[in-house]
């Protein structure tokens, strides 16, 4: 290895930003340690938030980390650019610079060289090829998309509101796991919101929402119990639950399935399935499953280079052959980032590569501000108040991990008082 070891980590996602945090914190003191983070957007946002961004129920200026700031406080560089190919053997990755005013001549890419490489640049949503799907469906893979739909939902209320006309909103939902159900559950509390503040020429019950799965479940990753828990709390709703239904094709208008029946939809949200993003999908030389996914070893490096590791929704890994694939889970990313700080500091002493060992501690699916349900511990079914407060708990320990303890807990507290008179929908 060369004196300097310079650690690149490509994606500031929840994996990606704690990894660069916790690296930073422990080996601050070491010249001979480069760390940088590259990621394409200027500020973080814990992706779970994203279908209460898209509801309007969120105040998302609260909620960002800007990279620039975190990286001074924390002892690694921040890269404002995009990843456009990998160079593996001569260890560097070719980045593209993001124009950031008029006056800038245009996007310029430039070479950033790694002693290690490591990938999380997470996921996307795949369509499976379904026409009409990206013509007019919106996505929740990011903060725009999510932003996007709330304007898109929002300015359909406004336009009833100044025309003065009393109408029906139909909202469909394609996907029920966990971030269909939570958007489905969101946009209820959306609709009484934007009635209690005088946008009330759509009323809550002309809000039809539809969540629609392939499965013959909801929540198909997760218990059959949970999945029955789930379904009777968003039917007690009134959110419209279809099982069983496979999308053939979308339009303006409606959603049609394969079974030749439809559902009126003027909002659809696609929410069914992922795939690896373009950047990964198109890496040449690398192994990878059949979602794009790159597949690595237990010790996260990739099959096709030990020098370049990747975790998270970009990852196939299986660390237990008897065992399938680990899941695009926020706590897989977590325990990840975690492990290869350890992982890191073996491999500059030059010790062999530790093992990753998953740690399931259960799930937790939001479905109001007081209500989640959730099995921990194996098979201890929670539900509640207690589980709302367990689901709350894990963003907590991802802002403790990225700002530390002090921080996270005046975070906390400051959400807690600004939640007693802060609006609780988006109007603008």
């Amino acid at each position: 290895m060369s004196q300097q070891h310079r650690i690149v980590i490509v994606g500031g996602g929840a994996g990606g930003l704690e990894l660069a945090t916790q690296l930073g914190n422990r080996l601050a003191n070491n010249p001979q340690i480069e760390i940088s983070l590259v990621d394409k957007k200027l500020t973080h946002i814990w992706k779970p938030l994203l279908h209460e961004i898209a509801a309007g129920t969120l105040n998302i200026n609260a909620e960002e980390t800007n990279y620039y700031a975190h990286a001074a406080k924390h002892h690694y560089q921040f890269i404002w650019a995009k990843l456009e190919q990998i160079d593996a053997a001569r260890k560097c990755i070719i980045l593209k610079t993001q124009s950031s005013s008029k006056s800038e001549q245009g996007d310029q890419q430039f070479e950033l060289h790694y002693d290690t490489l490591i990938l999380a640049v997470g996921s996307i949503s795949n369509d499976f090829g379904t026409p009409g799907v990206k013509q007019y469906c919106h996505y929740l893979d990011s903060l725009q998309q999510a932003q996007t739909f709330q304007q898109d939902l929002l300015h359909l209320y406004l336009d009833a509101q100044h025309h003065n006309i009393d109408r029906e909103l139909h909202i469909g939902i394609i996907g029920a796991g966990a971030t269909g159900v939570e958007l489905a559950a969101e946009l209820v509390q959306a609709k009484k919101n934007f009635y209690q503040y005088g946008l009330n020429k759509i009323k809550p019950n002309q809000v039809k929402i539809s969540l629609i799965e392939g499965a013959p479940r909801i929540l198909p990753a997760l218990s059959e119990k949970m999945s029955k828990h789930c379904h009777k709390h968003l039917e007690r709703m009134g959110v419209q639950v279809l099982t069983n239904k496979r999308v053939a094709k979308i339009d303006a208008e409606r959603i049609y399935f394969s079974d030749d029946t439809s559902i009126i939809a003027e909002l659809k949200v696609w929410a069914a399935g992922i795939k690896a993003p373009p950047v990964i999908a198109n890496l040449e030389g690398f192994a990878k499953d059949r979602m794009g996914r790159l597949e690595v070893f237990a010790t996260l490096q990739t099959k096709s280079d030990p020098n370049i590791f990747a975790f998270g929704d970009c990852a196939h890994c299986i660390p237990d052959a008897s065992q399938p694939p680990l899941a695009p889970r926020a706590q897989v990313a977590s325990q990840q980032a975690s492990f290869l700080v350890d992982a890191m500091l073996a491999r500059i002493k030059g010790a062999p590569q530790p093992m990753f060992q998953f740690n399931d501690r259960g799930s937790l699916v939001s479905l109001t501000r007081s209500t989640a349900f959730g099995e921990v511990l194996g098979q201890v079914n929670v539900q509640g108040f207690i589980a709302k407060s367990m689901y709350v708990s894990l963003y907590r320990l991802h802002q403790a991990t990225i700002y530390g303890y002090t921080h996270a807990g005046l975070l906390a507290t400051k959400d807690f008082m600004t939640r007693k008179i802060a609006p609780k929908i988006k109007l603008h």
